[in-house]
């Protein structure tokens, strides 16, 4: 061999391990000794955890013309936009007796949008129209039921108006003008 391929070669045997020195063995050194702990390091909870809250949810009282509040565990929601899906998911969801939902049968919760003002609108399938039985006290009943389970849950919530299949509508069944967000009503609670 020739001194110049010699030289060559050392150069380049040099190179190599010096990007060995900088690319592999500086970084894994490195990665070691900044590592956080294991304690140091919180986990999260994992997705579907099933952790929950309790929610004060309204079905229809003895009477029948009055609400009563229940209260049950309602999945966690991250932020008060999912916190108010999963407490709208529980309200509309089918109960046994000796419960009796004011919100009819087969109705399901489309969409919901709050506003920075604290109202919420709430989208409903258009069985919440369809399955109503009618009259003041029925109406007044489903809506409450609606309203109060966000505003009593939700002090982010201050108003709710209910929407149909993505459009306001004047009334559900022609007794309760719904074309504004409505408040909390106490006063239909046992």
């Amino acid at each position: 061999m020739t001194r110049r391929a010699l030289i060559i070669g050392g150069i380049a045997a040099a190179a190599v391990a010096l990007a060995w020195v900088l690319f592999v063995a500086l970084p894994k050194r490195a990665a070691r000794s900044n590592a956080p702990s294991a304690a140091a390091v919180p986990t999260p909870p994992p997705a579907g955890s099933g952790r929950k809250i309790k929610a004060r949810l309204f079905y229809v009282a003895q009477d029948g013309i009055h609400l009563t509040h229940v209260e049950r565990d309602v999945p966690y929601g991250e932020g008060t936009l999912e916190q108010a899906r999963e407490i709208m998911a529980a309200q509309v969801a089918p109960v046994s007796e000796p419960l009796l939902s004011a919100i009819p049968t087969g109705t399901t919760l489309r969409a919901l949008y709050l506003t920075e003002g604290g109202d919420a609108y709430a989208d409903f399938s258009r069985e919440i129209v369809s399955g109503h039985t009618g009259g003041t006290a029925d109406e007044l009943l489903t809506i409450y039921t609606i309203v109060n389970a966000l505003t009593e849950n939700l002090p982010a919530v201050t108003g709710v108006q209910v929407l149909v299949d993505g459009k306001e509508v004047d009334t559900l069944a022609g007794h309760v003008d719904l074309r504004n967000p409505l408040g909390k009503n106490p006063a239909l609670v046992q």
